[in-house]
């Protein structure tokens, strides 16, 4: 993680002390580095320099309020999946006209609600999706400005969960199948086409499938500058993957290379929807040691987060590090690092060497993506605070809920 490091044994990210958030704000708690996401937003800004290009945050990523204001600041647009996150964009600050709507369910409400905002595009994943723009756009007096979402079958080389550009995936209409569609939607009431999108997966480590999958639609582009349908800009998804365990992110060189060597020469601007590289190495959650639990085969050190505050490793099997807070040099013993939930699959990580006791804190690393945005009140469990840093500064973004707060809305009936 960029922006963490150690000063006398004990963790910093940028210029506070992890210990004094603990103490400050409690456990669990999320912490996130402004300067990280600074960077990592700029770092895609130099890959597409030169280019004309718009980079659209995916909200699903981490859609707190600060977090997409901060993006917003910054000049970015916003890839957004509800209409949850549209009014989300649109409170932090973020500009409808930079807004796509990405998602293969969406309903009426949200549509109209797009449309009386004026996003930029609707990214259109279904015939019947198609027609349903069509008819409110043109009941409201207004036009629909779309690009289809299309699925070039190209494996992404990453979970299955998270590969969307398959042909068994439920994500995007089939490449073949386009130009029928868009000649389709060109005579529309309505409707106005303005581009073509495609996102395969997330967390890609390859450039290869980017690359196979970019040439593929490109050659739709060109299939439909020929009928006569010349579109505005391609929506080349999201961005590329981050380090969990040891793996190696691309280089953006290499990634700028590919754009550069396919985009010299189009007109066309370029829309990327980053999330999880954006902020997924930018945050943590900081966690405290509860119990330390001894078997006759395995060890636990059960802490207060769990599979509601971090639901990845249990969906996904996914890895996060795990590091104590205070580096005590001592040998540490190998464990399962588990939460209170009541399920055998409630684990932060599992085979752990870790030196700790009662009371010890533990960093989780690379959390900023997908953690809080996934969390529940499963076991009616409040969910955790956020803390966003800018060098020494500190400002809470999300405080913790209550117990109070989680029954809000609920009614006894007798």
């Amino acid at each position: 993680m960029n922006h963490l490091h150690r000063i006398d044994g004990r963790l910093f990210l940028e210029e506070v002390s992890l210990e004094d958030l603990a103490r400050e704000y409690g456990t669990p708690l999320y912490v996130y580095s402004q300067a990280a996401l600074t960077e990592s937003f700029q770092s895609y800004e130099r890959a597409l320099a030169g280019l004309p290009h718009l980079i659209c945050y995916a909200v699903k990523a981490n859609g707190n309020l600060a977090i997409l204001q901060h993006f917003a600041r910054l000049g970015a647009g916003f890839d957004i999946v509800s209409g949850g996150e549209l009014a989300r964009v649109i409170k932090a600050g973020g500009q409808a006209s930079k807004i796509v709507f990405s998602g293969v369910g969406k309903t009426e409400p949200e549509m109209r609600a797009a449309l009386d905002v004026g996003i930029r595009c609707f990214n259109v994943e279904s015939e019947s999706e198609l027609a349903r723009l069509s008819r409110l756009a043109k009941e409201m007096g207004k036009i629909a400005p779309v690009s289809f979402r299309v699925n070039p079958d190209v494996d992404p080389k990453t979970h299955p969960y998270i590969s969307t550009g398959l042909k068994q995936n439920k994500f995007g209409i089939p490449i073949d199948q386009a130009p029928k569609l868009y000649l389709q939607a060109a005579d529309l009431p309505g409707i106005e086409v303005v581009g073509v999108d495609c996102h395969i997966g997330s967390q890609l480590i390859d450039l290869a499938p980017i690359a196979d999958a970019l040439d593929r639609v490109l050659n739709l582009v060109d299939a439909l500058k020929s009928l006569g349908i010349e579109l505005r800009h391609i929506d080349i998804g999201g961005g590329i993957g981050i380090r969990y365990r040891d793996e190696t992110p691309p280089d953006m060189a290499a990634y700028r290379d590919i754009l550069i060597s396919r985009f010299k020469g189009r007109s066309q601007e370029i829309i990327v929807e980053p999330g999880r590289s954006l902020v997924g190495n930018a945050g943590l959650l900081l966690t405290r040691v509860e119990y330390v639990k001894s078997g006759d085969s395995k060890n636990f050190v059960v802490v207060d987060a769990a599979m509601n505050d971090l639901m990845r490793p249990a969906l996904y099997d996914a890895f996060h590090d795990i590091v104590p807070v205070l580096d005590s040099g001592d040998l540490g013993m190998t464990c399962d690092v588990v939460g209170p939930v009541c399920e055998t699959g409630d684990f932060i990580g599992l085979e752990r060497s870790l030196a700790v006791k009662e009371g010890s804190l533990l960093a989780v690393l690379s959390a900023g993506a997908y953690g809080m945005s996934m969390s529940s009140n499963y076991n009616s469990r409040p969910r955790a605070a956020e803390v966003l840093l800018n060098k020494n500064e500190i400002r809470l973004i999300r405080e913790r809920e209550s117990i109070e707060g989680l029954m809000a809305g609920e009614w006894l009936v007798y």
